[in-house]
């Protein structure tokens, strides 16, 4: 018997590592939700990729919004875009590492 280093499991593994990745992870977990195909676990991975994602733009959108319109306080906001954007990739690879780890994606714990 030949032992699948690529089985069933590993596969659904290695597509969750894909949904976590910043920014273009996004669109295969967004495909995952509308075709509403995958396990539960990758349903969920999705759910939470998406709502990271779509967090981070509208944050980063409405700080770009205040960056045009108060020319005084560009400095602050820019500052706070960047760390946005790197707790955004941050909080992915955190994640990503618990996912390697076989632990729990919740991100508030009960």
């Amino acid at each position: 018997m030949v032992n699948d280093r690529y089985g069933e499991a590993n596969l659904k593994r290695i597509q969750m590592f894909v949904y976590l990745v910043p920014i273009v992870g996004f669109f295969p977990a967004l495909w995952t939700l509308y075709r509403k195909n995958g396990s539960r676990e990758q349903r969920q991975v999705s759910q939470l990729a998406v709502k990271l994602a779509l967090g981070w733009l509208a944050g980063n959108l409405l700080l770009q919004v205040g960056i045009q319109t108060h020319q005084g306080a560009i400095v602050p906001l820019l500052i706070l875009a960047s760390l946005l954007t790197s707790g955004y990739f941050l909080t992915n690879l955190w994640l990503m590492i618990r996912l390697w780890q076989r632990q729990s994606l919740d991100l508030f714990k009960k």
